[in-house]
């Protein structure tokens, strides 16, 4: 009776074990893991991005700040002069243009190009878990590192990319790389991820994004690097967010 009770218990375990392990795979989870590292579903934070481009043998530099806190995210041009004053602000998915001179702001998309491969979405915090339907599609292999590939199709089309296929390390839940996806279903652009940086939220060390290069898949030596620098949690209030503020 007792060796009985023993085995309905261990399967018990098993079975529970495995709940647990589906849990922590499952695409949503993957993906709200793989956002905090890349800004998203944190409280409040900022950072500088360093955008540098080649392309056509021609290289340009920008500089934006950052600041980003739930679905909302506020982006300044700092450099080249010309582009200095320059704000992009992000409500959930709608985004805004304005500049000094503009009577109001105007509304863009976030697949706008912004700079050689970077698209207007690609510089601000990742909600791809509110964003995309995902599945997991298979596992591979990046730098001997074990990988989950997902499949993310858009849930609406304000977003960046109608389609991912997305890699997320097994073992760090971070995203490794990510191949951009036409309607047909090819690759037009493929980006890479490191994770040099590192932040405290809420008294926890987590990874976070220091470097994203996106090169075009067609032309190798077409190529944007995002480099993350100095990101630190910070307190935003409501209305560094809002709209009405931004001529102001």
């Amino acid at each position: 009776m007792k060796m009985n009770n023993f085995k309905a218990f261990s399967a018990i375990a098993f079975l529970w074990t495995g709940i647990i392990t589906a849990a922590e795979t499952s695409p949503t989870e993957l993906l709200k893991a793989s956002d905090r590292a890349r800004g998203g579903l944190l409280k409040g934070l900022e950072w500088k991005v360093q955008l540098k481009t080649i392309e056509a043998g021609s290289t340009t530099e920008r500089e934006f700040g950052i600041e980003a806190k739930g679905d909302d995210a506020l982006i300044e041009a700092l450099s080249p002069a010309r582009n200095k004053g320059e704000v992009y602000l992000f409500n959930d998915r709608d985004m805004w243009f304005y500049k000094p001179g503009l009577r109001k702001p105007i509304s863009i998309s976030a697949r706008q190009r912004l700079s050689g491969q970077a698209a207007n979405g690609d510089i601000a915090s990742t909600h791809y878990s509110r964003d995309y339907e995902g599945s997991i599609v298979g596992k591979t292999k990046i730098d001997g590192e074990p990988v989950f590939i997902l499949d993310l199709k858009a849930k609406d089309k304000k977003v960046t990319y109608d389609r991912i296929k997305y890699y997320i390390s097994e073992k760090s839940k971070l995203a490794m790389k990510a191949e951009f996806l036409s309607l047909e279903g090819e690759p037009f652009k493929v980006a890479t991820f490191k994770y040099g940086n590192s932040i405290l939220s809420s008294g926890q060390k987590i990874q976070f994004i220091s470097r994203m290069t996106i090169t075009d898949s067609k032309f190798a030596e077409n190529i944007s690097d995002i480099t993350y620098v100095n990101p630190k949690e910070k307190d935003f209030s409501g209305s560094k967010f809002n709209i009405n503020n931004l001529a102001r």
